[in-house]
């Protein structure tokens, strides 16, 4: 598939129907939810496969639709903005539309399951307005990455079984009934998100909480606020304060955040349209071509023109 031309005001964004040759291997003949299911059994907003026959790394990019990955064995690296996890047995991350999104090193052995959905997906059983603040993990405001227990991650399993069995088969009521399974799947993980008091830090203006609060707020905005004081000021401190309790945590300044976010927007740009370096670099408000040709080398080494070739 051709890499996609945008005008200048566009970034990068990709569509369910448009997004599979992205993450999964052509060849994989394994049949799991979405994965080799005829034409006549798939419902419209809604994707679930198993990693396997998933494509070694997936990313940077951005999508208009949710994303959902639980990991039941061995490890892979997901990045989600500037945050960055390690997934391990009962790990769950969680993506929201136009979010950066990076996934990588996946362990030898690792097996998990991936949900792919449209924000009106559940309508009927729920508004599509209304769906963040039932679900606050898919939120700019919410915790992306959380760790459910044995009993947690085992019920959950349960319903993307019920999930794939019911996809695979033409009852009555079948699109229905995905619907209830993924609504009971999602509310398994509130529950666990809720007993863990998740829930309440996106107020809290402690140290521990200022970090992640940061990070969501330069995911959602790195585009148009490049200085520490605009987020400082978002945040209700000052600018020194907010670098000094960044660094303390994450080893990096404040401006490393907005810098990491800048790279990864430039890295789906340069991988996935057809734009020259010289519009990609007024895209992202670089002064020439030549201060985005120095700034992408001392940040990963690499000219822009020399990452799009190993792509």
């Amino acid at each position: 598939m051709a890499k996609r031309q945008l005008t200048r005001e566009e970034i990068p964004v990709y569509h369910l129907q448009d997004f599979r040759h992205l993450h999964r291997d052509t060849s994989d003949n394994s049949a799991f939810g979405y994965n080799n299911l005829p034409d006549t059994h798939k419902i419209k907003g809604f994707e679930i496969y198993s990693s396997q026959g998933l494509v070694p790394a997936v990313g940077p990019l951005k999508s208009d639709f949710y994303r959902m990955s639980i990991t039941l064995a061995g490890g892979v690296d997901v990045r989600l903005g500037v945050e960055e996890f390690r997934h391990q047995p009962g790990t769950i991350s969680f993506t929201y539309p136009g979010q950066v999104f990076t996934k990588c090193n996946i362990q030898p052995g690792t097996f998990g399951y991936y949900a792919l959905f449209e924000a009106d997906f559940l309508e009927g059983l729920l508004a599509p307005d209304k769906f963040q603040e039932e679900f606050p993990f898919f939120s700019i405001e919410g915790q992306l990455f959380i760790q459910l227990n044995t009993e947690e991650i085992t019920e959950v399993t349960a319903h993307v079984q019920q999930i794939d069995a019911e996809l695979r088969q033409l009852k009555a009521g079948r699109n229905v009934a995905i619907k209830m399974y993924f609504y009971l799947l999602l509310l398994a993980i509130k529950r666990s998100y809720i007993r863990q008091e998740l829930h309440l830090t996106s107020t809290d203006t402690r140290a521990a909480y200022l970090v992640p609060r940061f990070r969501k707020l330069v995911s959602q905005h790195y585009l148009a606020k490049r200085k520490v004081a605009d987020y400082a000021a978002l945040l209700g401190v000052t600018p020194n304060h907010l670098n000094r309790t960044v660094r303390e945590a994450t080893g990096h300044t404040a401006s490393y955040a907005i810098s990491t976010m800048l790279v990864q927007e430039a890295k789906a740009l340069l991988r996935f349209t057809d734009s020259t370096i010289a519009e990609i670099s007024h895209r992202l408000d670089f002064s020439d071509p030549a201060g985005f040709n120095r700034f992408f080398r001392e940040q990963t080494g690499q000219t822009p023109l020399g990452f799009r070739k190993s792509g």
